[in-house]
């Protein structure tokens, strides 16, 4: 092994990424060097890139990036078995976790480990051990107490890339929402999440699917992805409307579940007019803080509607989301989610024109928004070919996500 590997380094807002060769770690005894293969460009990645949120980091720069797979580069030397007890060699394939619960705070002691206040930590620079902490590099180190689990032989690197982020909380998300079998959901948005958490909740054996959004090639890729019906926001421009046929498919009813895979607060106020009684609306996709809606507390009272909030998920889910794809992966086009394809040297250009495409694409006045679309709508990720399917300015529109090859 090589005594360096390339990363991609993050000095700020506006600023050019910078490859630099990062000294690989020695690893300690129950950690784990994994040599990343594809890693996708997540939303909350372009608010970083773009300066949404205040960030402080190291003067060094920062490694970033979190959906991603890869292959054991490494073994600890008390690193015998992956987190299921099956034993792991330098070679395997695997996905494992981002964050690591402490494992000490309550919500950790309550077996809440998704609820962990200090499950991520903060910008670290690539001089600070152990010096790979983000996807956007040849190598990641798991640290001590990180999920890692051996992936099936029958899924591509593709498929598991979002599986540590996406579907994960997709996954999460809808367990804790309550969706059950012969439920029914509304999902706010078909960009990757949303379009995933359609196949998700079809698989959880949901008697209706019903997806909201306004670009043709999300609302034909939302059928193939599970959708009984979906509404096109340019046709059903009121929001009263909207409800109004939300209730009308669910025979008077209102939905068990709404979801916002959108990242835009103001589309939670009618996502929660969608429920039945007692109906649960699950927030994972508005992470930007500062965003306010006004929201009438009386309907959750007379309704007695719920409201959650998802960010991570418990590492447990990692293998579900495996299964779920070995079972599904013939089911569900998911290489119709691949967007463009960059090599790690062309990491900037990867960022600069997947917001490109958000500022052109995407406005939604009557739905809640006007101006650049918000996090999640699309994934990117960078490997060094160009994906074969995408071929046609609706393809293009369509796709949620792609990936990284180092």
């Amino acid at each position: 092994m090589s005594a360096t590997g390339r990363a991609a380094v993050f000095f700020g807002p506006g600023k050019p990424f910078e490859i630099r060769d990062v000294r690989i770690p020695e690893v300690e005894p129950d950690a784990v060097l994994i040599r990343v293969s594809l890693a996708n460009v997540c939303g909350s990645d372009l608010h970083f890139w773009r300066g949404d949120a205040p960030l402080r980091l190291p003067e060094d720069g920062w490694i970033f990036g979190h959906e991603m797979t890869g292959r054991v580069a490494k073994l600890g030397a008390r690193v015998k078995t992956d987190s299921l007890g099956r034993p792991l060699a330098e070679g395997d394939r695997v996905a494992y976790t981002y964050f690591y619960p402490c494992g000490r705070c309550y919500a950790c002691l309550n077996k809440e480990f998704a609820a962990c206040p200090a499950k991520l930590e903060r910008p670290l620079g690539p001089s600070q051990f152990p010096h790979f902490h983000g996807a956007f590099a040849e190598y990641y180190y798991l640290r001590p107490g990180g999920a890692i689990f051996k992936v099936p032989d029958a899924l591509s690197d593709a498929l598991v890339a979002p599986v540590n982020c996406a579907l994960c909380q997709v996954i999460y998300g809808l367990e804790r929402a309550g969706l059950r079998f012969g439920g029914t959901v509304v999902i706010q948005g078909a960009g990757g999440l949303g379009l995933q958490a359609a196949a998700v909740a079809r698989d959880k054996g949901a008697a209706m699917v019903i997806v909201v959004d306004q670009i043709p090639g999300r609302l034909e890729l939302a059928k193939a992805f599970g959708a009984d019906h979906t509404i096109d926001l340019r046709e059903v421009t009121e929001r009263k409307d909207r409800v109004a046929l939300v209730r009308k498919l669910t025979g008077g009813v209102g939905a068990d579940v709404a979801c916002d895979f959108v990242g835009f607060a103001h589309v939670i106020p009618e996502g929660i007019e969608m429920l039945r009684s007692g109906g649960t609306y699950l927030e994972i996709g508005t992470i930007s803080r500062g965003q306010k809606v006004e929201l009438e507390p009386s309907l959750l009272v007379w309704g007695s509607k719920s409201i959650v909030g998802v960010i991570q998920y418990d590492p447990w889910v990692i293998p579900r989301a495996l299964d779920f794809l070995v079972r599904n992966r013939q089911r569900f086009p998911f290489d119709r989610l691949l967007s463009h394809t960059y090599p790690l040297e062309k990491i900037h250009e990867a960022f600069a024109a997947t917001t490109a495409s958000f500022a052109k694409s995407f406005r939604m006045s009557r739905y809640g928004w006007s101006g650049p679309a918000p996090r999640r709508f699309w994934r990117r990720a960078l490997t060094r070919r160009t994906h074969p399917t995408m071929n046609g300015a609706s393809r293009r529109r369509a796709a949620a996500w792609t990936i990284v090859r180092t």
